[in-house]
């Protein structure tokens, strides 16, 4: 069965291991199945929910776009675009924040995490975020949308949008229900520094993340220097759950390595903490480096980037505006 997928980066800069393993290592699989129709967006609208640099948002537009592209994301075959260049985002996202209802927001818990305990001094735009991310995902009929655990419970708000709509304006199977592509075998990057958080841009020690624009002696040093704890590498799941430090790092080499945390496990049963740490650190070397480079690379021809950006919102804007011409028509405008 053919799936059409959608899926967004917010272009925050500095993406990391983290980022990559999370999303980008599946969006690459997933634009090299054939039967996959896929759609990659840099969501830089969503990103101005917070305040932005303008100049650094713009880099990190462009280092979002060349880190697709450097991963493995082949732009011929995938659409690749930024969000603000298309604007039936935006006026679906105006439609759709009034067929969704404030109790499904307030129910929201990101929105929550993220305000903190002055929510009143929040935007409108972090609040209402699940909204556009509904459009985002509707106007492309999307029949997937690969989500971590932090997204699961906006996507089934956006299913609960488009059911709605269709019910309200009693027009049956006009919005997609998407569904959520999950990884298998997937475990949530943490830091090299503390096991118990996720590896983030906005952890305050560089160390705390493997960079994808990192070289070979940052990523070397980097993991030298991640925290473990002073006992040989367990020898099963059960001994790794209460230890986060040795879990992350294990889990990092089997997402790497694409094979199953109990065959890692069983691997490094018993050896110590600076073997393994060598071992790691070259296959990290092996799959980043390249990564890095051609990212380097591509940030050096803004020109082939902005053809990329192009094209995609060509093409982007070809479907949404074509499908934002029909809710209009429902809606009688």
């Amino acid at each position: 069965m053919e799936k059409k997928i959608f899926s967004g980066v917010q272009p925050t800069g500095n993406l990391h291991l983290g980022n990559y393993l999370g999303a980008i290592k599946n969006f690459v699989k997933l634009n090299n199945e054939n039967q996959n129709e896929c759609i990659f967006c840099v969501v830089d609208l969503h990103a101005i929910t917070v305040a932005q640099d303008p100049k650094k948002l713009k880099d990190n537009i462009y280092e979002t776009i060349a880190t697709f592209i450097a991963s493995g994301i082949d732009p011929e075959k995938s659409i690749i675009f930024s969000q603000s260049r298309v604007s039936a985002h935006s006026e679906t996202a105006w439609i759709l924040s009034c067929v969704a209802r404030m109790g499904w927001l307030n129910r929201m818990t990101q929105f929550k995490d993220k305000a903190g305990k002055d929510k009143e001094k929040a935007s409108i735009g972090l609040y209402s975020y699940p909204v556009l991310m509904a459009a985002d995902i509707l106007l492309y009929d999307t029949t997937h949308v690969p989500v971590g655990d932090d997204q699961k419970q906006h996507l089934e708000l956006c299913r609960d949008i488009a059911q709605k709509f269709n019910n309200d304006f009693n027009v049956n199977g006009f919005f997609k229900i998407p569904e959520p592509l999950i990884q298998k075998n997937f475990s949530r990057i943490m830091s090299l520094r503390d096991g118990t958080k996720k590896m983030s841009k906005s952890e305050l020690s560089d160390l705390s993340r493997i960079n994808l624009t990192d070289d070979k002696d940052q990523i070397i040093n980097k993991i030298k220097k991640s925290k473990t704890d002073t006992l040989l590498l367990p020898s099963s799941n059960t001994d790794l759950e209460k230890r986060p430090e040795a879990k992350n790092l294990i889990s990092i080499y089997s997402n790497l390595m694409d094979v199953n945390l109990d065959d890692t496990i069983n691997k490094f049963s018993g050896k110590n903490f600076s073997e393994f740490k060598e071992i790691l650190s070259q296959v990290l070397v092996d799959k980043i480096i390249p990564i890095s480079s051609e990212i380097k690379k591509l940030l050096k021809d803004k020109n082939y980037l902005d053809q990329i950006l192009d094209k995609g919102q060509e093409r982007s804007n070809k479907i949404a505006s074509k499908k934002l011409k029909k809710i209009q028509e429902i809606l009688g405008f």
